[in-house]
């Protein structure tokens, strides 16, 4: 009875999250598997005597362990991407800090950059030779780069407008990478550190990314509220799963 109220009311929590995401964020693919997941559990809640009857026997049980295999491996890469992503490796000694785009809400940065823009404050004081590179264009409904307005951001915490360098045309990581690295080598001349600031489910992929545009980069992660856990990490989920199929197999 404990697990049924528990898978319910975790489903529940699941559906809320989206419906309140879609008043404050834009879609993308973690609420579709949010969704799914948070409807499997409730209806699996409800239904959960009577769908285990159904399914212990032929085919029908082997689609339930792929099912519960499918849930495993979804919870551990999950697992995986959490913890990778919460064990910083920078050495405060880098040349430059490069903090990855994220979304705009019109002119202001939206709750995942800001807290990309906090870390990389707090590197920076423990590290305040280091330069700042912000990163990221004008997306769709958003009124300015998201570079500038990450600039803006870190020059009212406190750092120096000569500290921070803006790199304004990218669409994608990738591009926040590729980009940044035109901008640096105005700067440095070669060898330099860099390290990159994202949050901290974005870290594995994004420093799988940074390798491929020839930056051995160290990461330092952002926090990321609560509620926007679930949904962040079904997206990443979906693109880690994407990447090892187009990057491994």
């Amino acid at each position: 009875m404990l697990l049924r109220i528990f898978m319910i009311a975790l489903g529940s929590l699941f559906i809320l999250e989206v419906i309140y995401l879609a008043f404050v964020s834009h879609y993308n693919i973690g609420w579709f598997i949010t969704i799914c997941l948070g409807i499997f559990l409730i209806v699996y809640g409800i239904f959960f005597t009577s769908i285990n009857n159904l399914m212990s026997h032929g085919l029908l049980l082997w689609l339930r362990y792929f099912v519960y295999g499918c849930l495993i491996f979804f919870c551990g890469v999950v697992a995986f991407l959490a913890i990778y992503g919460h064990n910083d490796n920078v050495t405060y000694n880098e040349d430059a800090v490069i903090v990855l785009g994220a979304g705009l809400r019109g002119a202001q940065v939206s709750d995942a950059l800001a807290r990309r823009l906090e870390a990389a404050y707090d590197y920076w004081q423990e590290n305040p030779d280091a330069v700042i590179v912000t990163t990221g264009g004008q997306g769709p409904k958003e009124l300015r780069s998201e570079g500038e307005a990450e600039a803006e951001y870190l020059i009212a915490l406190g750092v120096p407008e000569g500290k921070i360098v803006v790199e304004d045309r990218s669409t994608s990581t990738r591009e926040n990478f590729l980009f940044a690295r035109e901008l640096l080598a105005e700067e440095f001349t070669e060898p330099y550190k860099v390290a990159y600031v994202t949050n901290a489910f974005h870290i594995y992929r994004a420093g799988k990314i940074a390798a491929e545009t020839d930056l051995a980069a160290a990461h330092y992660h952002g926090g990321l509220a609560w509620y926007m856990a679930p949904v962040s990490y079904a997206r990443e989920f979906a693109a880690v799963v994407s990447y090892w199929l187009t990057h491994i197999l």
